[in-house]
């Protein structure tokens, strides 16, 4: 069994308001905005992963991308390469302390993994 859990999604797009009222007629989620591309949601409440939408560019295309949780960023890239996958976002840090990187595996899809800030895991 893994200890490696799935706990954030992303969606990007260029057309954010959209995607924010399509799921929330679907699955009845809500989204609060953070920062002027950035709109959170708590998605599946207790029992579900919380995710975001993330406003891109019309050059940008739209893009669903899953986050596992890890203990260490740093090494969880160096293991993808080691495996045969490539990192496509370097290792970043957020100004709350949460590390995070994304990945593509060898077939091409995009995963992200992330540490939360020190004291937070």
């Amino acid at each position: 069994m893994s200890t490696t859990p799935i706990t954030w999604f992303e969606f990007g797009t260029d057309r954010p308001d959209e995607v924010e009222r399509f799921y929330g007629e679907l699955f009845g989620w809500t989204f609060e905005q953070q920062g002027p591309s950035y709109r959170v949601t708590g998605a599946g409440g207790d029992t579900g992963i919380g995710g975001a939408i993330r406003t891109t560019d019309g050059d940008t295309a739209s893009y669903a991308t899953f986050y596992a949780e890890v203990a260490d960023v740093a090494e969880t890239c160096r293991r993808a390469e080691a495996a045969g996958g490539t990192v496509l976002v370097p290792m970043g840090t957020t100004p709350t302390g949460l590390t995070r990187a994304q990945l593509r595996d060898p077939a091409g899809n995009r995963v992200g993994v992330f540490a939360p800030p020190p004291g937070q895991g």
